[in-house]
């Protein structure tokens, strides 16, 4: 069996990326989406090992002193990571694992496996950007402006990214991250394994 890659897809908030990795994940059982771990209280409705492994800050600091996470980070008083047992388990298994991380984590994960493919999701334009975060409905204009301050900056670092998608059209979006999968499965490394065994 060909062992699972890891892909991160970064991008700033408003992108669509929530909506491009519903799409990609459609019909798709050879996908694993990688559940963080947070020290943070769970919400109404969610639920422990589906939106986030819930685990307290004792613990949450064990785990960095056993190297358990490929990327952590503190936000707003809450600890965030990516455990490497289910990304590990998952890629064993022959899962391809997608991490939705922003540009911080990715550099830490890729500084600890630099085989991880980076790919960075960027909107069409900024006026779009702008209006699919003003249609959300659920941001200040000042929340807003300060988003999209933040995405420039984002964006100015996605030269460090393996590739690039502009996701104009969700479809379009999903059929360019699918290629590139299919693409990095089909490297000499890896197929010419498949014939030595």
């Amino acid at each position: 069996m060909t062992k699972g890659k890891t892909f991160i897809i970064s991008g700033p908030s408003g992108v669509g990326k929530s909506t491009v990795l519903k799409e990609l994940f459609k019909g798709r059982e050879d996908l694993y989406f990688s559940i963080s771990a947070t020290t943070r209280a769970p919400r109404e409705g969610e639920q422990d090992g589906v939106h986030y492994h819930f685990i307290d800050v004792q613990h949450f600091q064990e785990l960095i002193e056993a190297d358990a996470f490929l990327e952590y980070a503190e936000y707003v008083g809450n600890f965030y990571g990516t455990p490497k047992k289910y990304v590990d388990q998952a890629m064993n298994a022959g899962k391809d694992v997608i991490l939705d991380i922003e540009v911080q984590g990715a550099l830490q994960v890729c500084n600890k496996r630099p085989e991880t493919v980076r790919i960075f999701i960027a909107p069409p334009s900024w006026d779009e950007l702008e209006r699919r975060l003003k249609s959300r409905g659920t941001d200040s204009e000042e929340k807003i402006q300060k988003r999209l301050v933040r995405a420039k900056a984002e964006l100015q670092t996605a030269d460090v990214y393996d590739y690039f998608v502009i996701n104009d059209s969700v479809e379009q979006a999903v059929r360019e991250i699918s290629a590139i999968m299919l693409a990095e499965h089909c490297k000499p490394a890896e197929r010419m394994k498949i014939l030595s065994e």
